[in-house]
């Protein structure tokens, strides 16, 4: 294994409006855990200049940064190593463990589940979609400069299966495997005392309707740490987003239901 010592670790978090509390409560996760710098990017598509990403909206996409993640190596200027990963994580780790497992022979590196869904549905009611390496592009550590073909032009033209399913690494052997810890996907493996990185696919606990998903007091005393409770003033903000979450999940829920 080898790699060129990189000194901050270069992270970039899938961003959704509908999740925007997932997206800090991860982000404040990886920080204070971490043993080396670490430095944050959101990957949302409202950011990005015109003409960078110009897609239409994919019916089947789930969250707004379904095929913005492939853009990773472009905002890396296809230099180094960085690591993507969903925002409906949280890490109970060190994530400079993580970038320890980088190994230059590889475009990109990943947890390759090996999983059928056991749900036909996700988070808010979204239908479930079975497909090769499902899940493989929600944590992805990519080799930048050997990714040179994730360009603007070849990600808003290539299919979503030739995205997702790596199509453009250089072959199979191209693609390095994590261990499972690092992507664990809640609700679809058992229980694990303590995984690296938990991974709500199915729906997570920052939205009313799976406050009682597993893990989710790990979630909560994490959104609590990020507050620092140690005073009326942020006991008041933590409750008020939680019923601002509670009256958005209605919401969004009377709105699936009447669709």
């Amino acid at each position: 294994m080898s790699h060129v010592f990189q000194p901050t670790i270069p992270v970039f978090i899938g961003y959704d409006g509908k999740e925007s509390v997932a997206y800090h409560v991860l982000a404040h996760s990886i920080m204070r855990r971490s043993s080396m710098p670490v430095s944050i990017t959101p990957i949302r598509k409202s950011n990005f200049p015109p003409g960078v990403y110009n897609r239409e909206v994919d019916a089947r996409a789930s969250t707004e940064f379904s095929l913005t993640r492939f853009l990773t190596p472009y905002l890396l200027d296809y230099k180094g190593w960085g690591i993507f990963m969903d925002c409906d994580m949280l890490f109970q780790d060190d994530i400079a463990k993580l970038f320890r497992l980088r190994d230059d022979d590889y475009d990109v590196m990943c947890c390759k589940h090996d999983y059928q869904p056991t749900t036909e549905t996700k988070m808010l009611g979204a239908r479930q979609h079975s497909y090769p390496k499902k899940n493989w592009s929600s944590v992805m550590m990519f080799n930048a400069a050997k990714c040179q073909i994730l360009t603007p032009y070849y990600v808003n033209r290539a299919s979503p299966a030739e995205l997702h399913q790596m199509f453009w690494a250089h072959g199979a052997k191209a693609i390095g495997d994590l261990p499972l810890k690092w992507n664990w996907l809640v609700g679809e493996y058992g229980h694990h005392e303590k995984p690296s990185n938990l991974h709500w696919t199915l729906g997570g606990p920052w939205w009313h309707a799976y406050a009682d998903t597993p893990y989710a007091d790990v979630w909560r005393e994490e959104l609590r740490s990020m507050l620092n409770e140690n005073g009326d003033e942020f006991t008041s903000a933590a409750v008020l987003m939680h019923t601002a979450q509670k009256h958005r999940d209605a919401a969004m829920e009377r709105q699936a239901a009447s669709a």
